[in-house]
């Protein structure tokens, strides 16, 4: 078996992070430590596109929210710009990158003409500014496709059916929705387009100089691939938009190579010829793979501008929530995952509102209000929320009684507000409360083996602390919170590995029995407590998750979404 040796000497492997507020890039070398890295932050430093948070919210629509496409283009010739006098290109063998996942890009008739004979004196943004049918891309914030989920749903019989055949059930972000709004709303639009990508093969396309495919796993994103077969379903396509599946291309696995770089990188930025480009992924299938998340038992919990819950498992069992997509590193295997749309924002939100726009203050007052929060319960949808189906609202209850924690006569009242360093503990309490309950009602593991915190907020260990004590387990970090292009560069290494061979081979024969020497290692945060009194908080817990789903399940049947 090819062991950490088979990396060349000397040689970069380089992965991207499309994410919905910027453009990261980590390099890694040869022993898979972290040479480099960039960002190039959408809203302050391409200014001129005037993003909030990097998207656009379309006041006349509700719920509809998109970027500009030729932002991402813009960015991507910085962020290399910004790389140079760090690293040489010329010693990268091997590209690859994640993308936000369900983001979707349109290309015009004609475009794959443009895209393979870029031009290495001109920029890529005065190429490629007028490629494509709609200069705006959906993403997986936009919630304005209700309509197009139930008729999917319907022509294939049913919310549990489409689950079982794409991982999901008809969610308004996933791609396969905003085609058919696409193709029912601006026909003119759809008609033009010669080619569909998702942000992770729109990046991969300029990067070959061609049309790249979907990934599997990232494919698994749209409610378009079935999800065993791992091929587009004729059924679903059928239901979605006319002639859809030669818009779409066909589907790679994740390891295997989009192509060679184009000559415009290697002329414009010295790259050699033979650097490949692994297929690009989403950003929770890189994570996954940056995390080195390879037992199940294993859960990540990813806080950034969205909080998502992922595991692995042997096989798929999909239900009307979550989603399961194909193992990004392990062909034959699945990865589990929930998805949050408040995440960073709303907390940023609360933070401005209760705690003085400063995160330590915020902090401070974690610190001070004991768990349990007085029995004090909130939900927080500053968006409109994906995992449950609520609209834009705040909701917030005392539950009396939690002294008692034999007691399952648990009764709330709902209040209009609490004071500044309640709601603050509430925040981070409710959302964790909510992860714990959909990931037992989804079947991942109760009490998880250990959780894994990655993401922005993962460096802040007031949150870390109510992670163990509600989830009564061990906490691990990384390194590094953006394990996105963590596991981007990582996969680089692996898509070359592969290639090399000339089969799949497994990705921890790149670091096992080495790991503490890379970058991918991770430090016990916070221990699981085991003290009596650590005990009995959690039985408290596991009583306020059973409360808190109950309220849940109230609040969706009177004001929800779906």
């Amino acid at each position: 078996m090819a062991g950490r040796g088979s990396l060349p000497e000397g040689s970069l492997f380089l992965g991207f992070d499309s994410s919905t507020q910027s453009l990261k890039a980590t390099v890694l070398n040869n022993e898979l430590t972290i040479v480099a890295s960039e960002i190039v932050n959408f809203d302050s430093e391409l200014q001129h596109y005037k993003t909030e948070g990097g998207v656009y919210r379309d006041s006349t629509d509700d719920g509809h929210i998109f970027s500009p496409t030729i932002m991402w283009v813009e960015a991507l010739e910085l962020l290399l710009e910004k790389l140079k006098p760090k690293i040489n290109f010329s010693k990268v063998v091997a590209v690859s990158g994640s993308g936000q996942q369900h983001g979707s890009v349109y290309w015009k008739k004609g475009s794959k003409a443009v895209l393979s004979s870029l031009d290495s004196s001109k920029s890529l943004l005065l190429q490629l500014k007028d490629a494509f049918s709609t200069m705006n891309s959906p993403i997986w914030m936009d919630s304005s496709t209700t309509k197009q989920c139930r008729d999917i749903e319907n022509a294939v019989g049913g919310a549990l059916e489409l689950a079982k055949l794409t991982g999901s059930r008809a969610y308004e972000r996933f791609t396969g929705p905003q085609i058919r709004k696409i193709y029912q709303t601006e026909p003119n639009v759809y008609e033009d387009t010669e080619r569909i990508s998702l942000v992770s093969s729109f990046m991969a396309s300029i990067l070959v100089g061609s049309y790249a495919s979907i990934d599997e796993t990232d494919g698994a994103g749209m409610n378009l691939m079935d999800i065993n077969q791992r091929t587009w379903s004729k059924t679903v396509l059928e239901a979605t938009a006319p002639g859809l599946e030669a818009k779409l291309g066909n589907l790679a696995p994740a390891y295997s190579a989009a192509g060679r770089i184009a000559p415009y990188f290697v002329e414009r930025f010295q790259f050699d010829k033979n650097c490949l480009v692994i297929q690009w992924s989403g950003d929770n299938p890189n994570s996954l793979a940056g995390l080195t998340l390879n037992t199940p038992g294993d859960l990540a919990i990813s806080l950034g501008t969205s909080d998502t819950v992922f595991g692995i498992t042997a096989e798929a069992k999909p239900s009307l929530e979550g989603h399961v997509f194909p193992n990004p590193v392990e062909p034959d295997g699945y990865m589990v995952m929930l998805c949050y749309k408040n995440g960073s924002l709303t907390r940023e939100d609360v933070r401005n509102q209760c705690a003085e726009k400063s995160w330590d203050v915020f902090n401070s007052y974690l610190e001070k209000t004991p768990p349990l929060n007085g029995g004090k319960l909130g939900f927080y949808y500053k968006d409109h929320e994906i995992l449950p189906p609520l609209p834009v609202g705040f909701h917030r209850y005392i539950v009396e009684n939690l002294d008692d924690a034999s007691s399952d006569n648990l009764i709330e009242r709902e209040v209009a507000e609490f004071n500044p360093p309640s709601e603050v503990r509430a925040i981070i309490e409710g959302q964790m409360l909510s992860m714990r309950g959909h990931a037992e009602r989804f079947g991942m593991p109760n009490p998880p083996r250990r959780i894994i915190a990655t993401g922005g907020a993962s460096s802040n260990d007031s949150i870390l602390k109510s992670i163990a004590q509600i989830f009564g387990c061990p906490v691990f970090t990384v390194q590094r919170p953006d394990s996105a292009s963590l596991g981007a560069a990582l996969r680089a290494a692996h898509g070359w590995l592969c290639n090399a061979e000339g089969s799949f081979v497994p990705i921890s024969c790149l670091y096992e029995g080495n790991l503490e020497k890379t970058s991918l290692g991770s430090k016990l945060a916070v221990p699981a407590g085991d003290e009596e009194e650590d005990r009995e908080l959690l039985k408290k817990y596991t009583l306020l998750v059973r409360k808190r789903m109950e309220i849940e399940r109230r609040l969706v049947e009177k004001i929800g979404r779906a």
